[in-house]
């Protein structure tokens, strides 16, 4: 049996989109290890923490800081310098409000 052209293109968009998931996720595990890096709290945070941080701050970043410098975050399919700058940001405020909470100062 033949696949129909139809076919052939929503596979080809199905695989696009599962390379670009994984690509969103090391992108996020990136950011997050970094910016607890940064922030110093990487002894504390595992992978999954990181990717965690990465994502939810690049949410946070594209939320808050998009809008005042008109770049988009990660999490908006711009994977470029400022989509990461953006990310990274975002990732290091999640961090220093989590810290503030936890510990009573940003660190």
């Amino acid at each position: 049996m033949r696949a129909t052209r139809a076919q052939s293109v929503s596979l080809q968009l199905e695989g696009a989109a599962v390379v670009n998931f994984i690509v969103w996720l090391v992108v996020g595990g990136v950011i997050g290890w970094i910016a607890s890096m940064i922030m110093r709290t990487d002894a504390q945070q595992g992978v999954i923490l990181n990717v965690v941080v990465g994502i939810v701050g690049a949410a946070l970043g594209g939320w808050l800081i998009s809008p005042l410098v008109g770049v988009p975050s990660i999490n908006q399919d711009s994977f470029s310098i400022g989509a990461m700058l953006v990310s990274l940001v975002g990732a290091i405020v999640l961090l220093a409000i989590v810290n503030l909470f936890r510990r009573g100062s940003v660190r």
